[in-house]
């Protein structure tokens, strides 16, 4: 065998582990939206996206068409890394900024809403491709009008509720806080940061305290989550897959987003469930233990496989073996070169 054939056997052999490992760092997705209380977009797909029943949905159907009430589980960005506030401008919460949602962002005190009390409550937040990561729910503050475009203004600066990697129970992840005390309509919003991931996932539920004081045109109809049967019936219309994103990733928007503004949350700290992730920060630890060890001692955890700081450690490896490879092959061909003689 040749050294020019020898060292041409090395690159292949080189870049094989690299491809593997392009193959093993891309990150699998995770899609989900709340169903306790029930957010705007599971609680219109419930009602039925091509024929909505409530004057609120039937009006987010005309602004934005019904994909992304198929779509229930693919209001994200895929690169958020926390910075929610830099990313998402006012009036676009509910949709994360991303104009297939934006029916979800109409200012208007009739959506469907789930009724609320203060103390002890159990939310469920439904995961169709489950992975680590931490939840924060905000409330709206007292004097919330829901007839005027949700700011980050009008939410509480501090989540009240905070949980990292919940028990997930047949399908829904299920997790305990204290609600604030409120009274009238109200909104309560949702971001689930991945650990394992820059991507983020966002939901607006609409909730009520007592007296519903906040409609328009008479009390707005009470909120319902879709049953398992109808997320089946609608799956096949969805553009985003249910254990992971779909063909069109920018559809469901999992885009590159770029910042609203560099100064746009400069009076309020940023989002740092991401950062703060053992994953993100590269914990010191065996993984093993890390994964038999989760935050907070959680039992019956989604598992996610590697890492992200794996998957980077994986193609500097691999990408390593290429470059020595290809120094190999260009040692090689010059020894193939008689003396005397130039390659060309």
């Amino acid at each position: 065998m040749t050294a020019r054939r020898t060292a041409a056997g090395i690159v292949v052999l080189g870049f094989a582990p690299l491809a593997l490992a392009g193959l093993a760092a891309a990150p699998a997705a995770a899609h989900g939206s709340m169903t306790d209380p029930v957010s705007r977009v599971a609680a219109c797909f419930a009602e039925g996206p091509e024929n909505p029943r409530s004057a609120a949905c039937k009006a987010a159907v005309a602004a934005g068409g019904t994909q992304a009430l198929y779509d229930w589980n693919g209001l994200n960005i895929a690169n958020a890394a926390g910075k929610h506030q830099q990313l998402i401008p006012d009036g676009k919460l509910c949709s994360a900024g991303n104009d297939k949602y934006k029916g979800l962002d109409l200012a208007r005190g009739d959506w469907p809403s789930s009724e609320m009390t203060a103390g002890n409550r159990t939310f469920r937040y439904k995961g169709t491709a489950p992975h680590r990561g931490s939840f924060e729910l905000y409330i709206t503050k007292d004097g919330y009008d829901p007839g005027k475009p949700l700011a980050w203004s009008d939410l509480e600066e501090k989540p009240f509720l905070t949980v990292t990697d919940p028990k997930l129970v047949n399908g829904d992840y299920v997790f305990t806080g204290i609600v604030p005390n409120r009274s009238g309509r109200h909104l309560i919003y949702s971001v689930w940061q991945r650990s394992d991931s820059p991507e983020a996932f966002y939901t607006c539920s609409d909730v009520v305290f007592g007296r519903d004081n906040g409609s328009t045109g008479g009390a707005a109809p009470a909120a319902s989550a879709p049953t398992d049967e109808e997320l089946a019936d609608g799956a096949d219309k969805s553009s985003v897959e249910h254990d992971g994103h779909g063909d069109n990733d920018a559809g469901t928007g999992a885009e590159v987003t770029e910042a609203a503004s560099d100064t746009a949350s400069a009076d309020r700290p940023e989002d740092s469930a991401y950062a703060n992730a053992p994953e993100a920060k590269g914990a010191a630890g065996p993984a093993e233990e890390r994964e038999q060890q989760p935050a907070g001692g959680q039992e019956n955890l989604a598992e996610t496989g590697g890492s992200a700081a794996t998957s980077y450690l994986a193609i500097g490896g691999s990408a390593t073996l290429a470059f020595g490879a290809a120094l190999l092959f260009g040692t090689a061909r010059r020894r193939a070169v008689p003396s005397g003689r130039h390659s060309r």
